[in-house]
């Protein structure tokens, strides 16, 4: 009964509010994604020349991640997109971008998050036009996409999926600490644990000030179930042509010494603002995914409250 009201709640929230409010003036529109290309082709060989383009280009391969088969995710940075991040609250969330190559029924797809999108959506100073560059030479550009219109720089710094639901500016608030050291120390630990089925793709400290972003593997057959698991989730919302895998993986932040993370309402919504809210391969088969992965996140934290 609890689902059912929680249903019916969504849906008038649905009609009764736009995910973008179509009076934004702004000629540039951005999309989550850019396909740089499609390819007859190996994952392993793809992966290897993806790399070195990428390294070529001047950027950092900090991580790889492998949800599933199908799929390889680099994770990506240079010392600009540190100093980027460092200019904004909370501005270590964007200081990676993830480049995907997927195997969608024997085609590769070369994919990556878009710069443009992405800094707009995490409300940083700048709009990383240096790293849209240095990716779209390093990899191409066919086409962006990952919503229908698209967004301008407005409608994603106010970003919400809808009424009730959190922004940017509303991030779950883990644990805290003594100081950032300590906090930094407790999740490394919780990772290197892989407490709940959460562990560590990659790191990166921002310089200049105490704030270090964490890349997560979400693995719920060691956690709390499929609401929690990184391939179950993404087989209900990312099921279109173009894979969007480079939504994976996601992130905690310590900065100072608190540790963050983005609520699931917000982070999944950035990277499919088009998902249904009802139906087949909607947020609604994905309805227990905040609260699951808050609380697994929680517990990698150490769940620690220290009074200041």
């Amino acid at each position: 009964m609890k689902k059912i009201l929680h249903a019916a709640l969504l849906v008038m929230l649905a009609i009764s509010f736009s995910v973008v409010d179509a009076s934004a003036a702004s000629k540039d529109k951005y999309k989550p994604f850019v396909l740089a290309s499609k390819r007859a082709g190996e994952i392993a060989a793809t992966v290897a020349d993806v790399s070195a383009k990428l390294t070529a280009a001047g950027l950092e391969i900090v991580g790889t991640y492998s949800p599933y088969p199908t799929a390889t995710i680099l994770i990506v940075t240079n010392d600009e997109m540190k100093k980027a991040a460092a200019k904004s609250d909370r501005g270590g969330f964007g200081a990676a971008q993830r480049v995907s190559i997927t195997d969608h029924k024997g085609e590769i797809q070369v994919a990556y998050t878009n710069p443009y999108y992405m800094a707009a959506a995490y409300r940083m100073e700048g709009n990383l036009d240096f790293a849209a560059k240095a990716l779209e030479g390093a990899l191409g550009k066919t086409r962006e996409y990952g919503m229908s219109g698209g967004m301008s720089d407005s409608d994603l710094r106010d970003y919400h999926y809808m009424f009730g639901m959190e922004y940017f500016t509303d991030p779950h608030y883990l644990s805290r600490f003594a100081n950032h050291a300590d906090a930094v120390a407790a999740v490394e630990k919780g990772l290197a644990a892989g407490t709940s089925g959460i562990s560590k793709v990659f790191r990166i400290d921002i310089p200049g000030k105490d704030e270090v972003l964490f890349g997560i593997a979400m693995n719920g057959t060691k956690g709390a179930g499929d609401q929690q698991d990184d391939k179950f989730l993404m087989s209900e919302i990312d099921f279109k042509d173009i894979r969007s895998t480079a939504h994976l993986p996601y992130e905690m932040l310590v900065t100072n010494n608190r540790v963050y993370s983005l609520s699931a309402r917000f982070r999944i919504a950035i990277s499919f603002p088009d998902l249904a809210m009802m139906g087949d391969n909607s947020f609604m088969n994905i309805m227990d995914s905040p609260n699951t992965i808050k609380a697994a996140l929680t517990s990698v934290a150490g769940d620690v409250w220290v009074k200041q």
